[in-house]
């Protein structure tokens, strides 16, 4: 049985107030969560916070970039290492990463190798525009976004990774892709590729995330999908009680 993820990405949002102010809403009711693995992606600025505050509790933390060097002159990145002292989680190659900051895949690559290098898991994240969806390409852009990113990784090195199929024109738009239809591209081709790649027991074992205006309302029908392990969630992780919902529900429909 896969452990599920629950990781919200709160992008651009929050002061170390405001985050503090949400673990402290959050904290008691996830403690009573059993199952799912609650990871939160903060801004840079409060992981330092956060990492004190979520100390002893069952919530973890990530970051939501970080460069592939451990150091350098690289004006306003951070670092692994840096990173490693607060965080277990990262999100790797975000669409919003793609398409604002030119990230590639193979930037991707090289910032998965280093954050495995450093003991932090990274979040791949992959997913098909909407032009890409209505052309039919979704199975092979994906699978291609996948294969990019897992490029001369091992098998014990992919499965300290998750993946999170993100269709970009779900993103943030209140449109999700359909319960049986994010199943079928995370299992036929997302895990399809990793098996491709490494084999059976490796696609049967690492854990793929949705992404995509997942809601309090449609998390449990999502969840309910066998190759579906878990949620990377943006709007509707940045109130600590729809956070909380979410978790339940997520660990009500694994059970």
């Amino acid at each position: 049985m896969r452990m599920p993820i629950l990781a919200g990405n709160w992008k651009m949002h929050k002061t170390v107030a405001e985050s503090l102010a949400f673990v402290q809403a959050a904290r008691g009711p996830l403690e009573a969560v059993v199952g799912v693995e609650n990871v939160i992606c903060a801004p840079f600025t409060a992981l330092s916070a956060l990492s004190e505050a979520l100390k002893g509790s069952n919530i973890k933390l990530g970051a939501q970039n970080m460069h592939w060097e451990d150091q350098g002159a690289f004006t306003g990145e951070t670092s692994p290492i840096m990173l490693k002292e607060f965080c277990d989680f990262v999100i790797i190659g975000h669409s919003e990463r793609r398409q604002y900051f030119g990230e590639l895949n193979e930037t991707v690559n090289k910032k998965i190798c280093a954050a495995l290098a450093h003991g932090l898991t990274p979040i791949v994240c992959v997913g098909e525009s909407l032009a890409q969806n209505q052309a039919g390409q979704t199975e092979q852009f994906v699978s291609g976004q996948v294969g990019a990113a897992y490029d001369m990784l091992t098998a014990e090195e992919a499965l300290r990774t998750a993946i999170a199929y993100e269709p970009i024109w779900a993103i943030g738009t209140g449109l999700a892709a359909t319960a049986e239809d994010a199943n079928r591209i995370i299992g036929g081709v997302a895990r399809e590729t990793i098996r491709k790649m490494y084999g059976a027991d490796c696609a049967g074992r690492i854990r793929i995330l949705y992404g995509g205006s997942v809601s309090p309302k449609n998390v449990e029908e999502l969840m309910r999908q066998p190759e579906i392990d878990g949620g990377l969630v943006g709007g509707a992780s940045l109130k600590a009680e729809d956070y909380v919902m979410l978790a339940q529900a997520t660990a009500s429909a694994k059970r």
